[in-house]
């Protein structure tokens, strides 16, 4: 007698995906020969629901590919995205039922979901598939999606690492030469027990002995910019950053009057903080071997072309002053700032 595979779904808009519906997948992946995974979404609707529970937008395509991730080693599990314009309150099962059989192409032996309410609607919509429901009570994972959107960083222990990144505060610390810049930075990392991201361009002066060529401040753009991609993941809530393009790009014109690149630019339009901090240069001038303008009128003039530069392409920025005390505390407030609830 040949084995007949068994198919099953389990569906959702994972906004955001967290460890309750991975634990599902995982489960369900356990109960079937092939699990599909469907991802529901429709951009007006979940646009409204994350403006309205207060959290960052989440496009479909970023919800996909941390699906992906989340299943890239379950053999069996397959993922599938419906496009609809559906709302919670009008759902339309019939049509919902049809556009996922549809999708899946084979007929449905098993549908999961941890709601036991739902028994009666795939009852009548999938009238040969059993619904099986998984941790109903959430005692596995105790968080629901919606619960978790009230308030993500109280549960952050509840969100895998690739939804983490998307939600991570990503703050910078700019400024001119020998403006407490990396000071303040591992400072500020080390009192939110978080990572950082350095000054990748340090990293080339020293390198080359401050022997840089044009070339080189597209490699700092890139370099420091995935560092970022990829610290984001591994922080706790919050990535500081030391520098940023902008700053690249002031360098570049420091080394090489009137030069300018446009990947560096590009990069300055990818940038997505959400707090610039900007450290006026109002205390002592630290010779370090590698900085080379540092006569008060240098650095007033120098301050006040960064500061354009920002201006110039729309970038908000909160200025900071005083002692290295008064600017610790005053970016710390700032951050803090970021999570308060509305």
């Amino acid at each position: 007698m040949t084995h007949k595979n068994t198919v099953g779904f389990l569906g959702g808009k994972y906004l955001p995906l967290h460890q309750g519906h991975i634990y599902m997948m995982l489960e369900s992946s356990n109960l079937v020969d092939e699990l599909f995974v469907v991802l529901s979404s429709s951009k007006n609707r979940d646009k409204e629901l994350c403006a309205r529970e207060g959290i960052k937008y989440i496009p479909a395509e970023v919800r996909l590919a941390w699906l992906g991730q989340a299943l890239n080693d379950v053999s069996n599990a397959k993922i599938i995205h419906i496009e609809d314009d559906q709302w919670n309150h009008n759902y339309d099962w019939k049509q919902g039922a049809n556009m996922i059989k549809e999708a899946i192409g084979k007929p449905i032996d098993f549908v999961f979901s941890s709601e036991k309410s739902y028994d009666e609607h795939f009852k009548k919509y999938y009238p040969c598939a059993k619904h099986v429901v998984v941790d109903d009570k959430r005692k596995t994972v105790t968080i629901s999606a919606t619960d978790l959107r009230k308030n993500l960083y109280d549960h952050w222990d509840k969100l895998p690492n690739c939804v983490r990144s998307h939600f991570t505060k990503k703050i910078a610390i700019v400024g001119t030469e020998s403006c407490g810049k990396s000071t303040l930075t591992k400072k500020l990392a080390k009192f939110y027990n978080t990572n950082h991201v350095h000054e990748v361009g340090r990293d080339y002066c020293e390198k080359y002995s401050n022997q840089l060529t044009v070339e080189m401040f597209d490699q700092i753009g890139m370099d420091h910019y995935l560092l970022q991609k990829s610290q984001a993941e591994k922080s706790n809530k919050v990535l500081l950053v030391d520098s940023d393009a902008v700053i690249t790009q002031y360098y570049l014109d420091m080394y090489f009057q009137g030069h300018k690149s446009q990947l560096v630019e590009e990069i300055v339009k990818k940038q997505d903080f959400d707090l610039m901090i900007y450290l006026e240069p109002d205390i002592p001038w630290v010779k370090d071997g590698l900085r080379f303008a540092g006569e008060q009128e240098t650095r007033k003039k120098n301050n006040q072309i960064l500061k354009q530069m920002y201006t110039d392409r729309g970038i908000d920025f909160v200025s900071i002053n005083g002692t290295y005390s008064e600017r610790f505390k005053k970016s710390r407030t700032l951050i803090d700032n970021l999570f308060e609830t509305k």
